[in-house]
């Protein structure tokens, strides 16, 4: 747990799937994935400068590598403040977690700038959708109930909701509806973040705020029935939060990388 006594909004970067790769020419869909995390860290850097937190929502690396978790340590070095991993589903936890806390990145409760963190693990070994152990849930309820008076953010990889890409429809969060239960009980929660969907969304639920954000990679169709990528750029999202529990946010992307996007694959 860490403390921040800043009085000012605290500013908070989501970076998420990365999927980064031990190769230095790997690429997915034809994307070099170090490039596009090059690009987008150059666009927070201009757009933004320095956060004071960085939320990273899984799907760091593409091959569940030590080198691909040693190298997202190292591009993260562009920016001087703490940073927090989750796993995704092409993640590998125990891993990723052992990496993480050489940069004390394995926090999964944080409270800073008058806000708390709250990082759950929806990862599953071998399966693209997520789930939340007994163990998860557990955690999620009691750092909630300790911390009643500070506003939440929960952050997590898989989307714990229908999303109108109907191919990811099965490859969600499978026990949303434990999630929920759990969440609707503190009204402190102000926001649920997620990556995993590699596009925007912006919704609203009992006045909870519902977001997702495009992949530093390549970027999924959204409305798609099948597996389908669309030409856009990489990206990231950018929160800015007041000790009142007001917030705002906004997606960023960095417009000038260019890439060759393979937008016939039938998978990733």
């Amino acid at each position: 747990m860490t403390q921040n006594d800043n009085p000012r909004a605290l500013r908070v970067l989501q970076l998420t799937d990365p999927h980064l790769m031990a190769d230095p020419a790997g690429e997915l869909l034809g994307v070099n994935t170090r490039d596009s995390l090059d690009a987008v860290i150059e666009q927070v850097l201009q757009n933004h400068g320095q956060p004071d937190l960085i939320l990273a929502t899984g799907d760091i690396a593409q091959d569940a590598t030590e080198e691909a978790y040693r190298l997202f340590g190292d591009k993260l070095k562009a920016f001087r403040c703490p940073s927090a991993w989750m796993a995704g589903n092409h993640d590998d936890s125990p891993l990723l977690a052992r990496i993480a806390a050489e940069s004390q990145a394995d926090q999964r409760h944080i409270v800073q700038g008058g806000w708390q963190f709250v990082l759950l693990d929806t990862s599953v070994p071998g399966k693209v959708f997520g789930e939340l152990a007994e163990s998860e849930l557990a955690f999620l309820e009691k750092t909630l109930s300790e911390n009643p008076d500070t506003p939440a953010l929960i952050a997590l990889h898989h989307h714990p909701i229908e999303i109108d890409t109907r191919w990811m429809s099965p490859i969600g969060l499978r026990n949303r509806d434990a999630f929920w239960r759990v969440v609707d009980r503190f009204p402190q929660v102000k926001i649920v973040l997620w990556g995993h969907i590699h596009q925007e969304l912006d919704q609203t639920r009992n006045g909870v705020c519902l977001l997702a954000t495009p992949s530093t990679c390549i970027q999924f169709t959204a409305g798609s029935v099948e597996f389908s990528v669309e030409d856009k750029a990489p990206g990231y999202r950018w929160f800015e939060l007041q000790r009142s529990g007001e917030f705002s946010t906004e997606v960023s992307r960095a417009t000038d990388f260019v890439f060759d996007l393979d937008s016939t694959s039938s998978g990733y």
